[in-house]
């Protein structure tokens, strides 16, 4: 079937609340390629949504999930449990930033980690509210749309949200939003809506994914930990997007010298087989009684045996120190094009989670126009970018981690023409 096809079907058959950025339609991938159904190639500057960090069918995890397959596919590990579990859980301890005590429980989507974070931080605390921030991203469950600090498209009209969860601003400098309104901000929901002795948990995103690649201050992360400190309240890192090398670090939490208490994981740990995790405190961890935490799939075999296969490539591939040479050469790519694309105000992000931010040129005001039209341009040259942003106006970078030398070269010249052309 061509796409043309498969795009009818798709009208026919899956709901419009799914909602697709691309008409066409996988076939095969490696690395940081993809093959649609018609035969053309593209470059994947996505990659899942930061899930392959390590590439498209990287051998070493299509090695592990096969000799898993050889030997069961389930079990239900809360009924039959496997030991490849536990010894994940036990790397993952010792990986979490934080000198102290660990335990992890898995479960299957970024979206159900950060709901066990919460059901944790609440049981451990015996407290309910919950504070994250504006533009967050934390799943689309309703806990996880609560959460999140963005209406279109993740909470409009779906009702009402679950209680006891509050906003406070992201400090964004680009936005006028500054460390110290961000803080204040926190005071007065403390003096107004909550008191900070019925808030049982602060989630934030080292760096925000959906809201636009802003990197949380130092001086906020500092302040967050002091806060939680001072009134019992625990800190949870979502580190769903920012995970396993992505940042330039395992972690990015480790860019900020601070620990979190819990800390939220997906996407990167599976390398594209679907599987999740928190960890932290053991004595926190331990809070819930038997039975309360799992799930069906929770830590599916196939899962695990590929997150154990990506920790392998990130350390024998040194991909933390591979996605700050990338970062870094991307950087400069975008940094070259400024005199003759005034529209991008921004460029930014840690390793290689980087972003462009572009306004109408010299103005304060968001270009969603021209930010579509980049991406539009690149698809037509065969490279597939994604967009975030409040405003829309922002387009991420994730490549996987791995991509060779030349096809990333020749990424580059597509966007640098792609961008010139959508400029016009």
């Amino acid at each position: 079937m061509s796409n043309a096809d498969l795009a009818k079907l798709r009208d026919k058959a899956i709901a419009r609340g799914v909602g697709m950025m691309t008409q066409i339609y996988a076939d095969r991938a490696e690395n940081a390629e993809i093959w649609d159904v018609e035969g053309n190639r593209y470059i994947d500057f996505a990659a899942g949504i930061a899930v392959v960090n390590t590439g498209h069918r990287h051998p070493k995890v299509i090695e592990a999930v096969k000799a898993q397959l050889d030997k069961f596919t389930h079990t239900c590990h809360q009924v039959v449990p496997y030991a490849n579990y536990m010894h994940l859980a036990e790397r993952l301890n010792a990986l979490v930033p934080g000198d102290f005590d660990k335990k992890t429980i898995f479960v299957t989507t970024g979206a159900e980690a950060a709901e066990n974070a919460v059901k944790i931080a609440r049981a451990a605390t015996e407290r309910s509210a919950i504070v994250a921030f504006s533009g967050a991203f934390h799943g689309r469950t309703f806990m996880g749309m609560a959460l999140t600090g963005k209406v279109v498209p993740y909470k409009k009209g779906f009702g009402a949200m679950p209680g006891d969860v509050f906003h406070v601003p992201f400090p964004v400098g680009l936005h006028g939003v500054s460390v110290e309104d961000s803080l204040n901000a926190l005071d007065k929901l403390f003096k107004s809506d909550v008191d900070p002795e019925r808030v049982a948990a602060i989630m934030i995103e080292p760096v925000q994914g959906e809201g636009g690649f802003y990197e949380a201050p130092a001086a906020l992360m500092t302040h967050l930990r002091k806060l939680c400190d001072d009134h019992g309240i625990l800190l949870v890192a979502d580190e769903v997007q920012t995970g396993f090398a992505r940042t330039g670090k395992l972690f990015a939490m480790e860019h900020h010298g601070v620990v979190p208490d819990l800390t939220t994981m997906a996407k990167g740990l599976g390398g594209g087989f679907p599987i999740a995790a928190v960890t932290g405190r053991a004595d926190i961890m331990d809070a819930a009684n038997p039975g309360g935490l799992g799930g069906t799939y929770a830590g599916n075999p196939l899962g695990i045996a590929a997150a154990h296969a990506v920790l392998d490539v990130i350390e024998e591939e040194s991909l933390c120190d591979r996605a700050m040479q990338l970062g870094a050469r991307l950087k400069q790519r975008l940094e070259s094009l400024r005199d003759r694309v005034p529209e991008i105000v921004d460029i930014r992000g840690p390793g290689f989670m980087n972003a462009i931010e572009l306004n109408i040129a010299g103005t304060d005001s968001p270009n969603p126009e021209l930010t579509n039209a980049i991406k539009a341009e690149a698809l037509k040259r065969n490279l597939i970018l994604l967009t975030c942003g409040v405003y829309g106006n922002v387009i991420r970078f994730l490549a996987p981690i791995t991509i060779g030398d030349d096809t990333f070269s020749e990424a580059l010249d597509i966007l640098e023409e792609s961008i010139i052309a959508a400029k016009g």
